[in-house]
């Protein structure tokens, strides 16, 4: 396969391109000249919107021909409120719908893109404890592992049609603007931040910056299928990290919350907040990537910028 850069004024269809991440992808891409596509649920205000309904499987496809590359970054945020179980459904629904909508219509193309890179998550490993896993590790059990199954298997109509299709497994992304770091910042530099639970726990992190780049370098290489876990080398304790945002923000950590108390205020969702994910990106590193803030002090100074 071709291990090259998208060419000059590529046009590049976003799912998510609202989202933290997503954003941030299309700057990156537009600042390289490059034509972004957004899907949105609203009417389009221009050429460069082009609407679908994932949840009701929806989408106008003649808004994808001529792209050379989708991303799809899809779905309702994991952290955004308490896990009811229709919340939970919504998670699954606004990925998994949304996904296998996206793929049906890049299958359909007559020229389809070289790429197909679909949102995945780290939660797809479950809780892993001290053991560092990679990409050949199976699913862990429970809700989120069950959704990151689902979530890729729906990719299977761009498969099938031979586009190049891969999972983006994602960690914790360090982001003052949203997602984790985003409520965890204010909370520290308030001087009221702690370590979650026993803080034993393993967070595999990555920052935004790292983020975008890796997705660029998955658009890019040619080699590249399947899942690649997208998070830095070098996986931390909750305490370790707790100890960076401290030394880097100058704040005391003072309030460790107790798993207990997580338990009561969080319902389903404190068990993955508690739960320990040691990931490791053996196939980001093979391909030749490299990162540039690898540690966890550089990425939270890379955040704070």
């Amino acid at each position: 396969m071709n291990d090259s850069p998208l060419p000059p004024g590529s046009r590049v269809v976003i799912a998510g391109a609202s989202g933290l991440i997503g954003s941030a992808l299309a700057d990156s891409l537009t600042a390289d000249g490059h034509e972004v596509v957004r899907l949105v649920r609203r009417a389009p205000r221009d050429d460069r919107e082009v609407r679908w309904d994932p949840e009701a499987e929806r989408i106008d496809a003649a808004g994808l021909i001529g792209c050379a590359a989708v991303v799809n970054l899809a779905g309702a945020g994991i952290a955004s409120r308490r896990w009811t179980d229709a919340y939970k459904r919504r998670i699954r629904d606004s990925r998994v719908l949304g996904t296998a909508t996206l793929a049906e219509a890049v299958a359909a193309l007559d020229v389809p893109p070289r790429v197909f890179v679909n949102g995945s998550a780290i939660g797809f490993y479950g809780e892993t404890g001290d053991r560092a896993v990679d990409e050949t590790a199976p699913p862990g059990d429970g809700f989120l592992p069950s959704v990151c199954v689902e979530w890729e298997e729906a990719t299977a109509a761009a498969q099938e049609a031979g586009v190049r299709t891969v999972f983006a497994r994602t960690g914790l992304v360090v982001a003052r603007g949203g997602g984790a770091w985003g409520k965890l910042f204010p909370l520290f530099k308030a001087g009221l931040g702690g370590r979650l639970g026993s803080g034993r726990q393993y967070w595999s992190f990555i920052a935004l910056h790292d983020e975008v780049a890796a997705l660029r370098h998955l658009i890019d290489t040619g080699s590249l299928s399947g899942p690649v876990n997208l998070t830095a080398p070098e996986p931390l304790t909750n305490a370790e990290v707790t100890a960076a945002m401290r030394r880097v923000l100058h704040r005391p950590a003072l309030f460790p919350a107790p798993a207990p108390v997580l338990r009561a205020a969080l319902g389903d969702m404190a068990g993955d907040i508690l739960g320990s994910q040691r990931v490791l990106p053996r196939r980001l590193l093979a391909s030749g990537f490299t990162f540039a803030f690898p540690g966890i002090d550089s990425a939270l100074r890379s955040a704070l910028r």
